[in-house]
């Protein structure tokens, strides 16, 4: 985004020849900051070569993208590269903003040169520079007090899960680093309505909860059903799938915590890319048959009808969670690419029963 023009990519971070026209546009435009996610394929593979950050923020190490990185080892060491470029440039003052709950925070701060500045957050660990007290997470928000150097500021937000907590307070320490005023901060925050399908509510006046959440990782769908158990008044459905051509070692993991977490589970398809779908649903198969017990659990390797079914299955004070894709509006088969939006199919869903 460049003021109010959206221009598509492909990557998480552009190839470095897109990145810096891109950026090299920004500067034509007369924009002032540049905010951007700096992937682990992007760190490895140098696409961020040539650009001088003064702010890095580090939310959370979690398994994913062992596909590439082989082992978590590789994956924390591409991550650390990024404090590791916090050196003097143009602006002398670099700052490494890291979540210190977070066991891969330490490897981060080792790894940024001495004169960086370090500003860590957390919720748990009390030498944290930045902490978050008094929380209390909700279905459409969540309250608590951000405490630091600055004083105590109260926040109520219009996003809740545990997640969103350490976003917001990665989001904060960021904003502060850069010398933005904490009530500029503030506005900003309890303004903010939310990322499409990060724990997005489909609201068509159903009296149970739809959610829709891009969670595609153990860490992802763990996070996504604890804060949708604080939220539930009696049962979670849960309608996931794991993505083909990606690692596999997740899957059987992402079963046991889906069947663990869930009071039902519908196994179905993400983006299956070129693997045939019923194989990834029997690599999930193994992780939810171990821990399902007696509780409902399907497979139905056809999203739509998936969704449809879960919705079916809801009572009044249930929640269903439909986890994979978010915000995504396609998905992509072994021969093409088709349109398809969670949000779409499950408000099709409630129509036919609200």
């Amino acid at each position: 985004m460049i003021g109010d023009k959206i221009l598509p990519v492909h990557n998480t971070t552009p190839n470095v020849v897109d990145l810096q026209r891109t950026l090299a546009m920004m500067r034509d435009e007369g924009m002032d900051y540049v905010v951007m996610e700096v992937s682990s394929h992007a760190l490895d593979q140098n696409r961020v070569a040539g650009c001088e950050f003064d702010t890095a923020v580090f939310t959370n190490l979690t398994q994913d993208h062992l596909d590439y990185h082989k082992t978590m080892e590789n994956y924390r060491a591409a991550k650390a590269k990024l404090f590791a470029s916090l050196v003097d440039g143009i602006k002398p003052q670099k700052t490494a903003v890291v979540n210190i709950d977070d066991e891969a925070g330490a490897f981060m701060l080792a790894s940024a040169d001495e004169s960086v500045e370090r500003v860590t957050f957390g919720a748990n660990d009390e030498s944290a520079d930045i902490k978050a007290a008094q929380i209390r997470v909700h279905q459409t928000g969540s309250d608590f007090t951000v405490r630091g150097g600055f004083g105590r500021v109260p926040l109520r937000l219009r996003i809740t899960g545990m997640f969103n907590v350490y976003n917001v307070l990665g989001a904060f320490g960021a904003c502060a680093a850069e010398e933005i005023p904490v009530e500029t901060i503030t506005r900003a925050l309890e303004n903010f309505k939310g990322v499409p399908g990060r724990f997005e509510l489909v609201d068509c006046g159903q009296p149970f909860a739809v959610i829709v959440d891009y969670a595609h990782t153990p860490d992802g769908l763990e996070n996504i059903l604890t804060t949708a158990r604080q939220i539930t008044e009696h049962h979670i459905i849960t309608v996931f799938g794991c993505g083909g051509d990606r690692d596999k070692t997740k899957r059987p993991i992402m079963g046991r915590i889906a069947a663990s977490m869930s009071d039902a589970v519908i196994l179905t398809s993400d983006n299956p890319r070129t693997e045939d779908p019923e194989a990834i649903l029997s690599d999930v198969a193994v992780g939810v048959e171990e821990k399902i017990g007696v509780k409902p659990y399907e497979k139905i390797a056809d999203r739509q009808e998936a969704i449809f079914v879960a919705i079916a299955m809801a009572q009044p004070g249930d929640t269903v969670v439909i986890a994979g894709k978010g915000h995504e509006d396609y998905q992509i088969l072994a021969d093409k690419t088709i349109h398809f939006d969670d949000r779409e199919v499950a408000r099709e869903a409630l129509g036919g029963i609200v």
